[in-house]
């Protein structure tokens, strides 16, 4: 399978965003991709049953013909901690079945484009936290990081787990949470000189996720990294 996962170090930090971008920017090369939002928690009621916000706008990013069921296959109207909305709605999370729903749409597809729910460690079950369904799905990472107060301990704890539990990353991208942090520029040479990965670009405040490349995210060499390769390579920009 074929794709990247797009993991955030916490909740609001940009990740449908930066997800919402790529997969654009990533169809404008060609490429037909398959979105992905297996777990999410807040939802609303339709006719047609829970819809997440973030679900929906990578749907429509990814060119609006996806099944939504397909898409998130577990929607959650509490918007809670995903394993505490999970126990409210009796729904058990199964991290290998998602995987298989994974695969079935990355077969339709040249990329499946997933994207987690809250931070990296956030619990979906009463055992189960976002890393063991990243682990399941077993695609490249790339980390969004929430440029705002506190990202670099969000960022360098973050990085530290995933390498700690074996994951193929492949860079980070900064989502500019706060346009007025202090220190904003200084925050982001801090994480190019400690994280040991490539920085892959910053996504300005308020970006809708449609100016497709006006961001420095440097597609080619993202694409290249999605070949397999020996995990957590620790590779410096």
């Amino acid at each position: 399978m074929k794709g990247l996962f797009i993991a955030g170090t916490d909740t609001g930090c940009g990740k449908t965003r930066v997800a919402c971008t790529l997969a654009e920017a990533l169809r404008r090369q060609g490429l037909a991709i398959a979105p992905f939002k297996p777990v999410a928690a807040g939802a609303i009621a339709t006719p047609a049953g829970l819809r997440n916000e973030d679900a929906l706008a990578l749907i429509e990013a990814c060119g609006g013909h996806w099944a939504y069921d397909a898409v998130n296959p577990v929607c959650l109207r509490a918007p809670i901690s995903p394993h505490l909305a999970a126990r409210e709605a009796g729904v058990a999370i199964d991290v290998d079945e998602l995987a298989g729903r994974a695969r079935r749409l990355a077969e339709v597809a040249d990329l499946v484009l997933a994207e987690g729910a809250g931070g990296w460690m956030a619990p979906i079950s009463d055992r189960l936290t976002m890393e063991d369904l990243a682990l399941a799905l077993d695609l490249p990472v790339l980390l969004v990081v929430g440029l705002r107060l506190g990202c670099l301990n969000h960022a360098l704890l973050t990085a530290a787990r995933m390498q700690a539990c074996g994951v193929r990353a492949v860079g980070w991208i900064g989502s500019v949470i706060d346009p007025a942090m202090q220190g904003l520029e200084e925050n982001i040479a801090t994480l190019q000189e400690r994280l040991s990965l490539p920085m892959l670009g910053v996504l300005p405040h308020g970006d809708p996720g449609r100016a497709v490349m006006a961001w420095s995210v440097r597609l080619d060499e993202l694409l290249s990294r999605l070949a397999p390769e020996p995990r957590w390579s620790g590779w410096n920009p």
